[in-house]
């Protein structure tokens, strides 16, 4: 089976950083995508869609340092659906992207790139060019 997402996109707002009880710290933040495509009368139309991101350990720490509101990132990671009971009881769902991978798109705050591995720390790998120089035509 196959459970992986990559977007392109840009952050709503700034990373919001945290700690679970053992100390882990985990990130939290929203981006963007944008699709555009010419209409049957030929103007230009334009859908947005928001993703919620979760990034853990290292990644997380490193998502809070360099990303700000605005930035553009290329992000590799996985959907996960959690459930809940609210105060009043009702169960509630949230479809999210666990970050395994991200790279920062914008020069100005350029920062290295990171993958997670299995055990969720981070490492950097060799660098490699999964973007074209050009902006995607979307």
């Amino acid at each position: 089976m196959l459970n992986k997402v990559l977007l392109i996109g840009n952050l709503g707002a700034d990373p919001e950083l945290r700690y679970t009880p053992g100390g882990t710290q985990v990130a939290t933040f929203s981006i963007a995508t944008s699709e555009r495509w010419k209409g049957q009368d030929g103007k230009v139309q334009e859908s947005t869609e928001w993703h919620r991101i979760v990034a853990w350990g290292k990644l997380a720490e490193i998502c809070n340092q360099y990303l700000q509101k605005g930035s553009r990132i290329y992000l590799e990671g996985k959907l996960q659906t959690r459930k809940w009971q609210d105060r009043e009881g009702t169960e509630r769902f949230i479809t999210e992207v666990v970050a395994r991978d991200m790279k920062m798109l914008d020069s100005r705050n350029a920062a290295p790139s990171t993958q997670q591995n299995n055990q969720g720390q981070a490492f950097n790998p060799q660098p490699q060019r999964m973007v074209p120089e050009q902006p995607v035509p979307f």
